[in-house]
C-alpha cells in the first residue's frame, strides 16, 4: 500500500477469497448448444463490460492541474496499478493495485480497488473519444485529492453479473467477491440457466422476444435508462430485477420536464421513444429491432449492418436503390453523435432517428422546474418525493421545498419506508426540526438496526442533546462497519474529543486516513486534537 502505512500496526483483510470469472468461463455451458452466437457475443461491449484490470489495462498518466496531482496507470510486476502522488511531498507515491476494470473501451474504462474489505473506484478514467485520462465527472475542478470514491451494489449491476449486495448497514463493504463474473452473461437476459442446462434444454429459459412489450424492454431498460434520476420503489431493491419482471416494479424514473435529450447521457430510450420510427411501430419496435444484442459489427460491417434494419421497414425500392447512394450509412445523417454534457469527452449516437438531419449543436440540458416520470406505470407521490430529494442531495437546492413538501405530505403511508424516513429525517435536522428527525430515525433503527444514515444522523443529534456516551456507541457501531466514510469519522472523532477522550479521537481519524491518506480536512483536524477539553470544557 505505500510507505504512507508503514508505521501503522494494522492488518487488512484481503476483499475477496477468490476473483470473478469472466463471461468466456460463466457461459461455457451455454457454448455447448450455442455455439455461434457464443463465439460472437464474447467480442459485443456488453460481454466486455468489466474484468479483471490486467486484462484490459490501459497505461497512462494524468496531471489534474487543479491540484497539481499526477496520476499514472501502469503495470507494476505483472499487476494492474494506479499510483499518484502531491506536489512537494517526499517518499513513495501512494500506490493502489487495480482489481478490476468497468466499461468495455467503447465510450471509456475505469478501474476498482480494495482497500480492506472496502471496493472503490478509481479517480480518473479513460476516455475513447480523447484516447486519454481525464478527471471522473463531478471531480474535475477539485482542489484537493478527492476522497476514495465508494463503488457500492447499485453501481456495478449495469456491468457485471451476480452482484452481491455490501454487508448490512454498509456502502461499499463486501467479505466475499463484490460480483460473481465479470461483464454480462447470458442468465443477465435469459435468467437463470440451472434447469435448462440439468434437462438439456426441456426447461426454456426467458426469451425476450416472447414476453410482452413492457418485460421485454425491461431487460433493456433496466441498464440502458436512467432519466435525470431514479428511485428505488418502497421496499424494492434494483438488484433484485430478474429478466422476465417489469423493471417498473422496482425503479422509478423521472426527468425535467421539457429537458434537452441529446444533452444527458444514457438517453437513448427516451430518444427512441419520440422517434417517428418508434411513435408509428408501437410495441412491434424494440431495442432488438436494431440491435443484435449477440452480435456487435466491426467497423467494416457496421454501414452494411444497420442500414439492412433500415431497409426491413423503409422498403421502397426509392430506399433501397436511390435514397443517397454516396452514402449507405444510414445514421451518419439520421442518427448523429451529439455531446452528453453532463459526462466529459462522450459522445452519444441521438437516437430520435430524424428525418431532416438537426445540424444544430445540442442545447444546454434545460433545467426544467417539475419532473415527470417516463417509463415507470404505477409511480407514485412517494416516489415523486424521493426523486426530489435525490436531485437535492446531488446538489440541486432549487428542488428542496419539492422535496419538502412532498415528503411531509406523505405523513404515516411511509411508516414502514426505511428510505423514505431517512429522507425526512435528514431534512428535517436540516431544518432545526430535531424531534421530527430523531423520531424518523428511531423509527429506521426499528425496522433495520444496521441503517447507516440513521445511525449517523442520530448520533448527532444525541451529540447535540449532550447525550455525549449515547451518541459515541451509535457512531462507533456505524464506524466501525464504514471505516472509509471521512465524514462518519470527523463526527465521531469531534464527539469522542468533546467527551475528553483525545486517544479515541485520535484513533479514529488515524484509521480513516488508512483509505484517506491524502485527504486535508482529515489531516487538518488530527492536527486540531492535541486537547480536548471534555465535556465541561475543563
Amino acid at each position: 500500500m505505500g510507505c504512507a502505512f508503514g508505521a501503522l500496526a494494522i492488518v487488512l483483510p484481503l476483499l475477496t477469497s477468490g476473483q470473478a470469472t469472466p463471461v468466456r468461463e460463466a457461459d461455457a455451458s451455454c457454448a455447448k448448444c450455442h455455439a455461434e452466437i457464443y463465439r460472437k457475443y464474447l467480442a459485443t461491449p456488453m460481454a466486455n463490460a468489466s474484468g479483471a484490470a490486467a486484462d484490459e489495462l490501459r497505461t497512462g498518466t494524468f496531471l489534474q492541474k487543479t491540484t497539481g496531482v499526477e496520476y499514472t496507470i501502469s503495470s507494476d510486476k505483472g499487476y494492474a496499478t494506479l499510483a499518484y502522488e502531491l506536489p512537494g511531498t517526499t517518499g513513495a507515491p501512494i500506490s493502489r493495485k487495480l482489481t478490476y476494470f468497468l466499461g468495455s473501451g467503447h465510450l471509456g474504462t475505469t478501474y476498482l480497488y480494495s482497500i480492506g474489505s472496502y471496493l472503490f473506484e478509481s479517480p480518473i478514467a479513460w476516455y475513447a473519444a480523447s484516447q486519454s485520462y481525464d478527471m471522473k465527472p463531478g471531480l474535475e475542478e477539485m482542489k484537493q485529492v478527492p476522497p476514495p470514491l465508494s463503488m457500492a451494489s447499485g453501481c456495478m449491476r449495469c456491468h457485471m453479473s451476480s452482484v452481491q449486495p455490501g454487508d448490512p448497514g454498509t456502502m461499499n463493504r463486501f467479505q466475499g467477491v463484490p460480483f460473481l463474473h465479470g461483464g454480462i452473461t447470458c442468465e443477465d437476459c435469459h435468467g437463470d440457466s440451472a434447469r435448462h442446462v440439468a434437462t438439456r434444454g426441456k426447461v426454456a429459459m426467458v426469451n425476450p422476444s416472447r414476453l410482452n412489450a413492457d418485460q421485454r424492454d425491461s431487460i433493456c431498460i433496466s441498464c440502458h435508462l436512467e432519466g435525470d434520476v431514479s428511485i428505488e420503489r418502497a421496499g424494492k431493491s434494483a438488484l433484485d430485477y430478474r429478466p422476465g419482471d417489469s423493471i417498473s416494479t422496482y425503479l422509478a424514473y423521472y426527468v425535467r420536464a421539457g429537458a434537452n435529450l441529446t444533452a444527458r447521457g444514457v438517453s437513448e430510450v427516451e430518444q427512441l421513444s419520440q422517434s417517428t420510427c418508434k411513435r408509428r411501430s408501437g410495441d412491434k419496435m424494440s431495442c432488438a429491432s436494431c440491435h443484435d444484442p449477440h452480435y456487435t459489427p466491426d467497423a467494416q460491417h457496421r454501414t452494411a449492418f444497420f442500414r439492412a434494419k433500415c431497409l426491413a421497414c423503409h422498403s421502397e425500392p426509392q430506399f433501397a436503390a436511390t435514397h443517397h447512394p454516396e452514402n449507405q450509412d444510414c445514421t451518419s445523417c439520421h442518427m448523429p453523435r451529439a455531446v452528453a454534457r453532463n459526462i466529459v469527452h462522450v459522445a452519444w449516437t441521438d437516437h430520435r432517428i430524424l428525418r431532416v438531419p438537426d445540424n444544430a449543436p445540442a442545447a444546454e440540458n434545460a433545467a426544467g422546474d417539475h419532473l415527470v416520470p417516463v417509463f415507470s406505470p404505477g409511480a407514485t407521490d412517494r416516489d415523486l418525493a424521493m426523486a426530489y430529494y435525490q436531485l437535492l442531495l446531488e446538489g440541486d437546492r432549487e428542488f428542496e421545498r419539492a422535496a419538502w413538501d412532498r415528503l411531509k405530505s406523505l405523513g404515516d403511508s411511509i411508516a414502514n419506508d426505511k428510505a423514505a424516513l431517512d429522507a425526512v429525517g435528514n431534512m428535517s435536522a436540516e431544518r432545526g426540526e430535531s424531534q421530527t428527525a430523531e423520531k424518523a430515525f428511531q423509527r429506521v433503527l426499528t425496522l433495520d438496526p444496521n441503517d447507516l444514515t440513521a445511525q449517523s444522523n442520530l448520533g448527532i443529534l444525541l451529540a447535540r442533546q449532550g447525550k455525549l456516551n449515547d451518541a459515541i456507541s451509535m457512531l462507533k457501531k456505524a464506524f466501525g462497519v464504514n471505516e472509509d466514510v471521512p465524514g462518519l469519522a470527523m463526527n465521531l472523532a469531534r464527539v469522542e474529543c468533546i467527551a475528553g477522550d483525545e486517544q479515541a479521537a485520535q484513533a479514529t481519524l488515524q484509521t480513516a486516513l488508512i483509505y484517506s491518506p491524502d485527504l486535508a480536512d482529515l489531516q487538518r483536524l488530527k492536527a486540531q486534537m492535541t486537547s480536548c477539553p471534555g465535556p465541561t470544557g475543563k
